[in-house]
């Protein structure tokens, strides 16, 4: 069992050595809340991590790129609101398709809605 821990703590500590422990930030930006809540910020480091956000009571808008691990440019939008966080990029997972059996029930069901329930008489 401790070998097996001890395998999995050097694979982790080989794997964060990938990180950039000397980089530097190399501008920031950060224009506080003002009366009405509206605030803005943004930073960008010498490994090439760029990131803004601006917002208001409403929600915030942002953005963040780098470059992953694997070499992958990141470029990651979003939104947050009061329907949640919307994220958007190449990156991100997407569902597959509807299947046309399912679009077909669907448009069934749709064109053939159930009869109203009827209530017994007594």
């Amino acid at each position: 069992m401790y070998k097996y821990l001890f395998c999995l703590a050097i694979i982790g500590f080989a794997c964060a050595d990938n990180i950039n422990k000397d980089a530097q930030i190399r501008s920031f930006q950060n224009d506080a809340t003002d009366a009405e809540g509206n605030y803005q910020y943004a930073y960008e480091t010498s490994n090439g991590i760029q990131f803004q956000e601006a917002g208001n009571p409403n929600g915030a808008r942002g953005a963040v790129n780098y470059v992953s691990p694997e070499g992958e440019h990141i470029s990651l939008t979003y939104t947050a609101d009061e329907e949640g966080f919307h994220p958007v990029g190449d990156h991100l997972p997407t569902p597959p398709p509807v299947p046309a059996y399912i679009l077909r029930a669907l448009e069934y069901i749709r064109s053939h809605p159930p009869a109203p329930a009827q209530k017994d008489q007594q």
